[in-house]
C-alpha cells in the first residue's frame, strides 16, 4: 500500500512564493510480497518543469494516469506554451483535460466489470510562486486543495495517522515551519504502526522558484540524512516531553517553553533550516 503526501510550503515569504514538496514512502504490498518502488512521478517537458504526480491504488491503473499526465502536458507545452512552466490558469486547464481522460477511462473500464482502484495528486508551483494541489479520485474527478486545506494525501497511510500526525503538528500553508522535516516525521512515524507503509528512504520532490526560475528536483542526500536523524531525535524529545509533562505539569511545561522561544531571535529560529533543495 501507500503514503503519499502533498503540501504547500511558504518558499519566500517576501516575494509570496510557496513551494509544494510531495513525499513518499516505497513499499509496495502485493499479497504476501512487499518490494521497493517509487511512487512519485516527476514531469518535465523537454526539459521545462511542469508538475509533480504520485498516486496510490492499482499499479496498472496509476501508470496510465501518469500516461495521461504526460500525453496532456507534453501536447500543451508543445502547442500552447511558451517554453515554460504554465502559471496557475493554465495548469488548471492542463488538469481539466487529464480529468477529462481519466472519466472516460474509468467509465469504460466499470462498463466491463472492473473496479477502479485509484488516487493521484498532482500539483505544480508556477513561475509567480503559485502552487496548484489537485486531489483526483476514484472517479477521476479533480478537487483543488491548494488553497483549503492545503495539503493533499492519499494511501492506506493517511487512515493508520497520516492526518492524524498533520494536525498534530500544527500543519497549515501559512505556517513557516521546515515541513521537508516534519512530511519526513509523519511518513516514518506511520511506517511504525501500518506494516503496508514503509519507512521513508527519499522519495521526496520538491517544486519551486529558484533565481526567477521554476526548479524542480529531489531533495538532496545531505538534507535526507539530516532529516532521519533529526526524525530521531524528535521522536525521542516527544517522549521526554510527555514525562516531562508527568514530572513537573502541562502549565509549567508550557511557561518554560514559551520563555525559551521568547529569548530566541528570528536568524536562530532559522539557523540551520535546509530546506534540501536539489
Amino acid at each position: 500500500m501507500t503514503l503519499v503526501l502533498a503540501l504547500k510550503w511558504i518558499w519566500d515569504r517576501e516575494k509570496n512564493h510557496d513551494a509544494v514538496l510531495m513525499v513518499s514512502d516505497s513499499r509496495v504490498t502485493y499479497g504476501p510480497v512487499t518490494y521497493e518502488a517509487k511512487k512519485i512521478h516527476p514531469v518535465f517537458v523537454n526539459g521545462i518543469p511542469v508538475a509533480i504526480a504520485g498516486g496510490s491504488g492499482d499499479a496498472a491503473i496509476v501508470k496510465y494516469g501518469y500516461h495521461v499526465v504526460d500525453t496532456v502536458t507534453q501536447k500543451y507545452i508543445e502547442t500552447e506554451g511558451e517554453n515554460t512552466t504554465p502559471t496557475q490558469e493554465e495548469f488548471r486547464w492542463i488538469v481539466g483535460e487529464v480529468e477529462k481522460a481519466l472519466i472516460k477511462r474509468f467509465r469504460e473500464l466499470r462498463e466491463m466489470g472492473i473496479d477502479v482502484s485509484f488516487n493521484m495528486i498532482l500539483s505544480s508551483v508556477d513561475p509567480n510562486g503559485r502552487a496548484s494541489i489537485y486531489h483526483f479520485d476514484s472517479r477521476g474527478l479533480a478537487e483543488p486543495v491548494h488553497d483549503t486545506p492545503g495539503f493533499a494525501i492519499i494511501g492506506s497511510g493517511s487512515i493508520t495517522g497520516g492526518l492524524l500526525l498533520l494536525r498534530l503538528l500544527g500543519y497549515s500553508p501559512r505556517v513557516e515551519l521546515n515541513w521537508g522535516l516534519l512530511s519526513t516525521f509523519i511518513v516514518d512515524m506511520v511506517s511504525e504502526i501500518d506494516p503496508s507503509v514503509g519507512p521513508f528512504v527519499g522519495e521526496s520532490w520538491l517544486m519551486r522558484v529558484e533565481d526567477g526560475k521554476v526548479a524542480l528536483g529531489a531533495i538532496n542526500e545531505e538534507a535526507l540524512r539530516e532529516f532521519k536523524e533529526q526524525v530521531r531525535k524528535r521522536k525521542e524529545l516527544i517522549q521526554e516531553l510527555m514525562l516531562l509533562c508527568d514530572v513537573l505539569g502541562e502549565d509549567k511545561v508550557e511557561e518554560l517553553i514559551l520563555t525559551s522561544l521568547a529569548g530566541v531571535g528570528e536568524d536562530e529560529r532559522r539557523e540551520g533550516d535546509n530546506k534540501g533543495q536539489s
